[in-house]
């Protein structure tokens, strides 16, 4: 793999020119025409996808309209519950509400099931698409149903990626979605596009997750693709079936780029005619001269089966070179645990090699990445005639949808699997955020899927247990299990793949979905269980802000997860006041405790009291300030929490990590840097001010108070640099921040106070 980090053009779709002086010349010889790199950047596929959808006139200042979004219900409820608060009446374009994620309805049941409810009531009443529990996941309903050529979709989950089918698609926070639901824009600037040149074909064995891996372990680090656009072209897309392609797009959400796109050929148009939508083929491909700010060029010949170990996709090997270090490998992975776990538990993988070998305990093929109809029929040849053992080990195998389980039944490929000892499930997303198949203590599992952050596969540290997961491909997974479960390559079996064709039943669709074609019946009563609750009410930005720092982390990099945790926390997503009990549980129990120590000061404030009496730590603070602010009052001057993290907000789009510190009494995050937009946008349409201080600063410590005048005067007059006072030994001590750069409709959200205030009739 090559990186290049210098502009590159593409010519005539296989050849590339590096942006060199000499480049003009170079494009002349083969073209014989005049380029510049202006007129090549419009060249891209990407480029004719956003101007397409782009309302602004501005193709430097994007504000774009979607074609559809989908949502899952882990974030329909909050989404819709917004956008009611804001003057919902109908859905202005088709919505899809999927059921994937709070699937289980057993402990808590009522409260899943609830949402579901509340769910179908909502499609009902305002014109949606409902899908029920263990039909489809989000993305692959998506990828049948809804994607199309040219088309833009917006989801409020990360992995919204339906590049390989010809549509941009994004994955965003929930408001983002109620933005688009009222008819406002998604607003950005024009991102800059990376190709993504492929060459060759993958060696047998190998499969798309081993290809993504093997990306993400070159980009991820070095941000080379981050809020960027990933445009895949090359003489080797052919060579790669569309589930193929997919299961690459899917993942490139952990390359932290802004969305994908692929160019489109006749095995697409083959896909939407198989999906009876033929009408939504649209060939793409780059212009005869096509300008990209970056290029991967990629041999997938060279690809070999990857892992990536615990913690991140992009902590990766190949498998033979982790069979080749193997302790060495699993040591660091242990010590990276004791970073990440500040020492509270002990991991140990060391004890998983038995004579020489990576014994792992669960196997799980699943999700929008693995549970897809090609990689389960490879998975089955694997198995086929194989025993999976009866020891710790164990297979789970989860379809994407019910369309994909129902071929995979009828052309035998789910009786081999089940004939081995493995076990086939319903399409369910919970083994990808800890809701389903959690190993058992020091457990080690290989998944197909898309995320391998600590405690997702569903280990609570603070009750002493700890589990880990490696990211693997569906082919290796089965290998593994076909060695009773020893880390095995699939390239190291004979194995005859049988490529079985898929044919798509839309009749079960048919029987099961709730499709109202876009009309919305207003007569329809909506279904709140006990457990949906409204959004607080959210006070607009004062004068000045006293904030407290109630956590201070100082990882490379912060999760969503960490921010709030999935898995045992998906029954309260419509509850705000309940799921923000969580927040920061994993990374730091006290902070619950302390946000709302503050938050009872800025209650007392807000209801004409004294802060004083709920805080009494205040007065001495507030003495100081007033030395040199004797305006500063309790009328102007609003007091929260904040948190200070080296670069927040991996992973996850939902809006969770953001709104349940806001719902605590959060007025701000800190950061040397924000790990995504999606995140640092949560933060916006939730009030919150999203402070940056330059790498290597950190002018204060948890548990400090940080005064800062004038902050709404700021944000108004879009200053460069905020002075902010941290509040030490009874004096005052100036820094400084800095926003980064907002929309005009973003500091209005700030101002307000949220989103809903913002739109609020």
């Amino acid at each position: 793999m090559r990186l290049h980090e210098k502009g590159v053009y593409l010519v005539d779709g296989s050849i590339l020119v590096e942006d060199t002086p000499e480049a003009a010349v170079v494009l002349k010889s083969k073209t014989g025409e005049e380029v510049t790199r202006e007129q090549a950047k419009t060249q891209t596929i990407a480029y004719h996808i956003l101007k397409a959808h782009n309302t602004s006139g501005n193709m430097d200042q994007l504000q774009i309209k979607f074609d559809k979004l989908t949502s899952h219900d882990i974030t329909f409820v909050g989404i819709i519950q917004t956008a009611r608060a804001s003057g919902l009446e109908k859905f202005p374009i088709p919505y899809v509400l999927t059921n994937c994620h709070n699937s289980l309805c057993a402990v808590g049941g009522t409260i899943n099931e609830d949402d579901h409810m509340f769910g179908l009531s909502c499609a009902k009443r305002y014109g949606g698409i409902y899908v029920p529990p263990h039909q489809a996941v989000i993305h692959q309903f998506a990828r049948e149903m809804l994607a199309g050529g040219g088309k833009m979709i917006l989801g409020s989950d990360s992995h919204t990626r339906y590049g390989a089918l010809g549509t941009m698609a994004m994955g965003e926070g929930g408001p983002e979605l109620v933005k688009q639901l009222l008819n406002q824009t998604y607003d950005i600037n024009m991102p800059e596009i990376v190709g993504v040149y492929l060459t060759g074909s993958p060696q047998m064995g190998v499969g798309p997750q081993d290809v993504a891996i093997a990306i993400i372990k070159e980009v991820f680090a070095n941000g080379f693709v981050k809020n960027k656009v990933m445009e895949f072209t090359g003489p080797g897309v052919e060579n790669l079936s569309v589930d193929f392609r997919i299961g690459i797009d899917v993942m490139t959400t952990e390359t932290t780029c802004l969305s994908s796109i692929w160019q489109t050929d006749d095995k697409v148009k083959e896909f939407y005619d198989i999906h009876g939508r033929k009408e939504e083929y649209a060939e793409l491909n780059p212009g005869k001269v096509a300008y990209y700010d970056g290029m991967i060029e990629l041999d997938l010949s060279t690809v070999k089966p990857m892992i990536a170990m615990p913690f991140h996709p992009s902590n990766a090997y190949t498998i033979e070179e982790l069979n080749a270090n193997l302790m060495d490998i699993l040591e660091d992975c242990e010590k990276k645990a004791q970073v990440s776990f500040n020492g509270a538990v002990n991991l140990n993988l060391r004890e998983k090699v038995r004579n020489g070998r990576l014994y792992v305990d669960q196997g799980i093929i699943a999700g929008c990445a693995g549970g897809g109809f090609e990689n389960i029929c490879d998975a089955a040849d694997i198995l086929d005639g194989a025993s999976i053992g009866a020891d710790e080990f164990t297979l789970s195998v989860y379809p994407a949808s019910m369309p994909v389980y129902m071929e995979l039944v009828r052309n035998g490929a789910a009786a081999k699997i089940m004939a081995s000892g493995g076990i086939m499930k319903t399409a369910f997303c919970g083994p990808c955020f800890g809701a389903g198949d959690t190993p058992a203590n020091n457990g080690f599992s290989i998944r197909h899927s898309t995320r391998n952050f600590p405690n997702r596969e569903g280990s609570k540290v603070q009750s002493g247990q700890i589990a880990s997961v490696a990211l693997m491909d569906a082919r290796s997974i089965a290998a593994t299990a076909a060695s009773k479960g020893y880390l095995t390559p699939a390239t190291d079996l004979d194995v005859t793949f049988t490529n079985p064709a898929y044919y798509f039943d839309k009749t079960i669709y048919d029987n099961r979905v709730f499709d109202s074609h876009g009309v919305a019946d207003p007569a329809v009563e909506i279904k709140m269980g006990p457990n949906i609750k409204d959004w607080p009410v959210m006070s607009p930005l004062t004068d000045h802000l006293l904030l407290k720092v109630v956590s201070e982390i100082h990882d490379p990099v912060t999760t969503t997860d960490e921010l709030i945790p999935s898995g045992e926390t998906s029954s309260y997503r419509s509850n705000p006041l309940g799921l923000a009990e969580f927040t920061l549980s994993r990374k730091d129990p006290a902070y619950v405790g302390r946000a709302k120590e503050v938050q009872k000061a800025e209650i007392a404030r807000e209801q004409g009291g004294q802060p004083y009496d709920a805080l009494p730590e205040l007065k001495d603070v507030v003495d100081v300030i007033l030395k040199q602010f004797p305006d500063a009052n309790e009328k102007n001057t609003g007091i929260g929490s904040t948190i200070f993290a080296v670069k927040p907000g991996d992973g996850s789009a939902r809006e969770q990590a953001a709104s349940c510190q806001k719902v605590l009494g959060g007025w701000a995050n800190i950061a040397h840097e924000y790990a995504t937009k999606r995140y640092r946008s949560n933060l916006i349409n939730w009030g919150m001010l999203p402070f940056l201080i330059p790498e290597g600063e950190l002018p204060f410590a948890n548990g400090d108070y940080l005064f800062i005048p004038e902050i709404r005067r700021a944000v108004m007059d879009k200053a460069a640099d905020i002075s902010v006072y941290v509040i030490k030994n009874q004096t005052l001590k100036e820094f400084h921040m800095t926003l980064g750069e907002m929309t005009d409709d973003e500091r209005e959200i700030i101002l307000k106070g949220c989103l809903i205030n913002y739109n609020r009739k």
